[in-house]
């Protein structure tokens, strides 16, 4: 069911201003003319949430709260435009995709994309867009703004455009085959989105990667020793292991896995940034984000 009544603590937690501001901005401005339940509780529309989103982007760019609101609600549309046209167009495209998702929208969902991939590109779109959103994705969640149903229709729409892009690459000869990463996530973990585009990401660089995906037992890993290639094992950990586990779970690594090798283990990922350097074997390594396991890995050459 599509959600069409908000709080004020849903346009609080969308739009990053205070709903004390927000009832300020009603009683001095007028800028938004809430419903109200037979309890005297302020309830919000779509279109009234629109109108606070672009309030924020505007806000954002420089514009005094006593000018927006001179302005009428398509004239605010007008500016924001304008102003994403100049500048601050993902800031603007974020804005749009909580629009989008909260009103179950695929078709705002595809314009959003498209416009942002005929501008930055695939790579472009993931970091600049799709990263930062999520990012508020997970708070909007935790705050209980949105529920499992919006975050499962957007996070799907995502995955999707991962995957488009990705085997556009995936069948392309590497070029490096001495050395082929084996990209995996931990037992019960199922966020697969990192994981998906650091695959797209290594092989746009030519590497040679073998994806296994979600919830991988550790005992299935050491097979890929045996094979020619050196291998390189690469998790994403965002639920699972827990931050408790995560100790316990990289001396597995080394027991199951690494078994007196030098076979290296590179961990990201939310909690990844939880693990203490005295939990870390020499042959572990922990990165920060997707670009930095880029970074390290250096350019390969095509052979003619």
């Amino acid at each position: 069911m599509i959600k069409s009544k908000f709080s004020i603590k849903d346009l609080e937690n969308l739009s990053g201003i205070k709903a004390h501001t927000i009832r300020i901005w009603e009683k001095r401005y007028g800028l938004l003319t809430p419903d109200r339940t037979d309890t005297n509780i302020r309830t919000y529309d779509l279109e009234a949430l629109q109108k606070i989103l672009n309030i924020s982007y505007l806000r954002n760019a420089g514009i005094k709260i006593s000018a927006i609101a001179e302005l009428s609600s398509e004239d605010i549309e007008i500016q924001v435009r304008n102003f994403a046209e100049r500048n601050n167009k993902n800031d603007h495209a974020i804005q749009e995709l909580k629009l989008a998702m909260v009103n179950f929208d695929q078709q705002m969902f595809q314009r959003i994309y498209q416009s942002s991939l005929d501008e930055f590109g695939f790579s472009g779109v993931f970091y600049n867009l799709f990263v930062p959103f999520l990012e508020e994705l997970g708070y909007l969640w935790q705050s209980k703004t949105i529920n499992l149903a919006h975050e499962h229709f957007i996070s799907h729409l995502i995955k999707q455009k991962v995957l488009i892009n990705l085997e556009k690459l995936q069948y392309k000869q590497p070029h490096n085959q001495e050395q082929v990463y084996i990209l995996f996530l931990p037992e019960n973990e199922m966020h697969d989105l990192g994981l998906l585009f650091l695959n797209y990401e290594l092989l746009k660089k030519g590497c040679n990667t073998i994806y296994l995906g979600a919830s991988m037992m550790l005992e299935s890993l050491p097979f890929f020793k045996s094979k020619e290639a050196k291998p390189t094992f690469i998790t994403y950990i965002t639920v699972q292991p827990t931050e408790k586990q995560l100790p316990s779970f990289l001396k597995q690594f080394d027991k199951k896995v690494s078994n007196g090798d030098d076979v290296e283990l590179w961990v990201l990922g939310h909690l990844a940034q939880k693990i203490k350097d005295k939990d870390l074997k020499p042959n572990q390594l922990v990165f920060r984000g997707i670009s930095d396991v880029i970074g390290k890995i250096p350019d390969l050459v095509i052979k003619a």
